[in-house]
């Protein structure tokens, strides 16, 4: 899921969604449209190919070895067992106080280039000199590659292919098999222990939830996020974590009056009581307001979650793995089971 930042710059980059499209197209080559990739055989050498959510196929001679990626891409493809493939990474990567951003995951962020820390970053001398040959990211709207700045794709795209995954509108599982399909095609071993470790806990915490629901029926969840103006409800029926957690029965806020994309509703902080909740999932992100900073809104603290200190974090761009999913999961069914109605 977005955080509502973020999904308000997608609304704008969906209007040049048509040109970066056909742009990786003649970068990469239009391709058939079946959604598997063709993996190499052992080693790496051989043709390789990958149909990506834009229906475009990359190929190349021979599986790519130096990989470019957002950063919590980069994070999902080493769950799944690449390593040194990935050279270099874009997004949020290490904290002002040089700790790791979550979004990292377990990549070894000393051992890759980071082009970019923030939106709109992106070092294009860097990503020239680690003579990139894949660039991967999620999209969120069609055509739209995720932190590839607008303002310079056109210079980006052309130094190597580039594969898109898409991220919304779809359930939580599709994103993350599509990145075990790329993982896969470029090298990954699938029935590794860790691999396989991480889809049984996946798998297990998504029963947890499923058995949380059952057994507290009726709790009303809301997934938010604050900024110093406006109070945001994002949608389940366009977020892909959202979406997911419906399938598995939880009851989620469906905001009414959608901003442009879909992704959220946008309240004054004296609407802030609109939908009622039992649970609220605040965004966890370094862009959003946290309960330290929101606990001085009398909105805010009149709500009645808040009131029960029914509040959870939330990721807003969660980590499309088995590994990065997992704990999303847990956590959301253990606030589940000690959640009271309240709304």
């Amino acid at each position: 899921m977005l955080d509502p930042v973020t999904a308000r710059r997608l609304s704008r980059r969906s209007l040049l969604a048509g040109g970066a499209a056909t742009l990786a197209a003649l970068v990469a080559g239009c391709g058939g449209g079946d959604d598997a990739a063709t993996p190499t055989a052992a080693g790496s050498g051989g043709p390789w190919s990958f149909t990506d959510d834009r229906n475009e196929k990359v190929s190349a001679d021979t599986r790519p070895t130096r990989v470019v990626a957002f950063t919590g891409t980069a994070a999902a493809l080493v769950d799944f067992g690449l390593d040194k493939q990935i050279v270099g990474v874009f997004g949020e990567t290490k904290r002002a106080d040089g700790t790791v951003d979550p979004q990292a995951g377990d990549l070894d962020v000393e051992s890759v280039e980071i082009l970019g820390n923030v939106w709109g970053e992106f070092s294009i001398e860097k990503y020239a000199a680690l003579r990139p040959e894949l660039l991967v990211t999620h999209m969120y709207d069609p055509g739209a590659l995720w932190y590839v700045p607008d303002e310079s794709k056109n210079k980006i795209l052309p130094l190597a292919s580039s594969v898109a995954i898409t991220t919304a509108r779809v359930p939580m599982t599709k994103p993350i098999e599509r990145y075990a399909q790329l993982a896969e095609s470029l090298g990954a071993d699938l029935s590794a222990k860790k691999v396989t470790d991480a889809k049984a806990r996946f798998e297990a915490a998504a029963q947890q939830v499923r058995d949380a629901v059952k057994a507290n029926p009726g709790i009303k969840v809301m997934a938010s996020s604050g900024s110093p103006d406006l109070f945001y409800v994002s949608n389940p029926k366009v977020s892909t974590d959202l979406m997911y957690f419906a399938e598995l029965g939880v009851d989620i806020v469906v905001p009414t009056k959608l901003e442009n994309g879909d992704y959220f509703e946008a309240l004054s902080w004296e609407n802030a009581g609109k939908f009622p909740a039992d649970l609220i999932l605040l965004d966890n992100r370094s862009t959003a307001l946290q309960p330290k900073d929101l606990a001085a809104r009398p909105t805010w603290a009149q709500l009645p979650a808040v009131k029960a200190n029914q509040v959870t974090p939330w990721d807003a761009v969660p980590r499309f793995s088995y590994a990065g999913a997992a704990p999303l999961l847990e956590n959301l069914a253990t606030a589940i089971r000690a959640a009271k109605k309240v709304s």
